[in-house]
């Protein structure tokens, strides 16, 4: 096995771990700076948005010898707008300018024929309004309330009220960074940026979900026992899962990397930063919040509950109880079972709290910190 897999197995084991929910006011802190800094972006700059948003002209010119560049600069100096050129597999050009009507889309096209040095009936004029991407967005908006109201409802039958309060902050922080970091680097949002960011809801609600289960799978019957607090098995539930949710992030974003960093950087293919930005910052953004801050969100919410609250201080009572006579806490027991028993036998992270859990060690310290 692997050093990665071994540590993996290890966290799964409960063996080793970070004490996620030790530092999530940290966390809490760092997400709330982020989406603030997402929230000033947004206002100052504004999102740029494409030309089915803003309504424009889309020429597409034959053959020419123009670089690409040179037709950019050529057609903003005849428009007044920011045009984006694209090469075309003919030898052509595509020049998008956005906010002009008719009669400035005729004037632009002589004054493109003759800078191109092509003849003007060869130029293909298509008007594009703001209407349809407009439409667009309203139904894209329209499914992504539907979407959230169906997640709550889901989650809140599934598991409980607090996890669906937990993933519903949890997917509006990964689209407000999403929609935070496109207003502050300025990429153009096109309806391939609405999609991909409705794509990445989709992830961030799954690798949620793993860690919940998790969590629910492990918190059965933890009133029936004094070894553990909500908080201790949530941070156990995150480390049992960490290694899973790492694999498929990267595996995730390693494709999506490529079309950002490859074809859209170093290829050339702009039109692909549309969606693999969002995407991008999306699935890396929702990895995030489901181990930073949906999880201990529900544990804080969870430790708000009476039941919690009697719980954690039977479990505390009964450590101080069990330190004051010099003897080892049940969970001290527990771990020193566990030690003794074949790894390979070892029950998975989450799946029997109570029976072998990681306790912690001394004083003041939660399961995980070693």
């Amino acid at each position: 096995m692997s050093r990665l897999g071994n540590f993996g197995a290890r966290l799964y084991r409960g063996e080793v771990g970070y004490d996620f929910m030790g530092n999530r006011r940290i966390w809490y802190g760092v997400s709330v700076l982020i989406t603030i800094t997402a929230i000033v972006a947004l206002a100052v700059s504004g999102l740029n948005m494409g030309i089915e948003f803003k309504g424009g002209a889309v020429f597409t010119t034959p053959k020419t010898s123009v670089s690409v560049s040179e037709a950019e600069d050529l057609a903003t100096e005849a428009s007044g707008h920011q045009a984006i050129v694209q090469k075309l597999g003919n030898g052509g050009l595509r020049v998008q300018i956005t906010e002009v009507d008719t009669a400035k889309s005729d004037e632009i096209q002589d004054k493109l024929a003759a800078d191109l040095d092509v003849p003007r009936e060869k130029i293909a004029a298509d008007l594009v309004g703001p209407s349809w991407g407009e439409q667009i967005a309203n139904k894209a908006w329209t499914g992504l309330g539907i979407f959230m109201i169906l997640v709550v409802i889901y989650l809140a039958i599934a598991f409980e009220w607090r996890m669906a309060i937990a993933a519903l902050v949890a997917l509006i922080h990964d689209i407000t960074i999403t929609v935070g970091v496109y207003a502050l680097v300025g990429f153009e949002v096109t309806p391939g940026t609405v999609i991909g960011l409705l794509t990445i809801l989709g992830y961030s609600l799954y690798d949620t979900v793993v860690v919940f289960d998790s969590l629910k799978e492990g918190t059965k019957g933890i009133t029936k026992q004094t070894r553990w607090t909500y908080s201790e098995i949530a941070n156990r539930s995150i480390n049992g899962t960490l290694i899973r949710s790492i694999n498929t992030t990267v595996v995730a974003l390693l494709p999506v990397a490529g079309l950002l960093f490859i074809g859209g950087g170093v290829l050339g293919a702009g039109m692909l930063n549309d969606i693999s930005l969002a995407l991008f910052v999306g699935l890396a953004a929702g990895a995030y919040s489901s181990i930073f801050i949906a999880t201990p969100l529900v544990a804080d919410l969870k430790e708000r509950d009476p039941q919690m609250k009697a719980l954690k201080k039977r479990v505390l009572a009964k450590r101080a109880a069990a330190a004051a006579k010099g003897e080892a806490t049940e969970a001290e027991q527990a771990e020193q079972g566990d030690q003794d028993q074949d790894p390979e036998d070892a029950a998975p992270a989450g799946a029997v709290v109570g029976q072998r859990q990681q306790p912690p060690r001394g004083h003041g310290r939660t399961p995980g910190r070693r």
